[in-house]
């Protein structure tokens, strides 16, 4: 076997082993909605977020290695995918994939997309007449101001009332423009209704970020309005740990300075 062949097996045998493959599996927590007609008017995300000494568990160990694109806090803005890290502690975002749909001076403010609960939205939403026959299920977007409603959107056409996150997905905050969205009634291909939400202070989410409590990614649709969320976060932190995986076993073919073959360099 050539020289060239070893450091070929030794590279693939390096990925494999930096790979780790986990599977989700998580019990959907059940909880009891009568009525919910408080709509999404959080206050300062600045005054309301979480403490960052909550979300880093003592067990917390930053990951050290990470792609160029997803270590940066330079990378956060709107319409950004936080995924969180394998070593995330706290319970309210372990295993979770948020999107970032405001992040301004004020605050960020995300929404978990992989928190499907069994509520569907008419009984969620049981004070509006267009949620009646709603058999599609509510999200739990995260643990702040339970009872305050948002919706995501996706429409080829611009929306107006709404905040427009990336590429034709928006926001929906006013109970006026939901009633008139949801009596077209959009599938939940391109319509996901979330209760809370999670929320950080700027300098907060940076910190966490460089500790390495998330990943940062760009979103797609396809994410957002995934027909198997309980298995978004297996494939994203999958993807994000075979980047590092290669990011950690890059080589070089260099000349030896005597005549010879080639060498390899990891």
């Amino acid at each position: 076997m050539s020289l060239r062949q070893l450091c070929f097996y030794a590279l693939f045998a390096a990925i494999l082993a930096s790979t780790i493959v986990g599977r989700l599996n998580r019990h959907v927590k059940q909880f009891d909605v009568s009525e919910m007609d408080t709509w999404a008017n959080p206050r300062s995300v600045a005054a309301e977020s979480h403490a960052g000494s909550e979300l880093l568990s003592p067990d917390f160990l930053p990951v050290q290695s990470f792609p160029v694109q997803s270590k940066s806090a330079k990378n956060l803005s709107v319409g950004k995918l936080l995924v969180a890290s394998r070593n995330l502690g706290d319970p309210n975002f372990a295993k979770t994939v948020i999107l970032l749909v405001r992040y301004d001076a004020q605050g960020a403010l995300g929404l978990i997309l992989n928190r499907r609960t069994d509520v569907p939205l008419s009984r969620a939403l049981e004070s509006l007449k267009a949620a009646k026959d709603r058999s599609d299920p509510v999200y739990l977007g995260g643990p702040m101001e339970m009872p305050a409603v948002f919706a995501l959107f996706q429409s080829p056409a611009k929306l107006e009332g709404a905040e427009s996150i990336f590429d034709g997905v928006y926001l929906i905050t006013a109970k006026a423009l939901f009633e008139q969205t949801i009596s077209t009634r959009p599938g939940p291909g391109i319509f996901h209704v979330y209760l809370g939400y999670a929320g950080w202070t700027q300098d907060q989410l940076r910190q966490e970020v460089g500790l390495g409590a998330w990943f940062v990614f760009p979103a797609a649709a396809s994410e957002i309005f995934n027909s198997e969320p309980d298995s978004l976060w297996d494939e994203m932190i999958r993807k994000t740990e075979l980047q590092m995986a290669r990011s950690e076993t890059t080589y070089r073919w260099l000349p030896r300075r005597e005549s010879g073959s080639p060498r390899c360099e990891f």
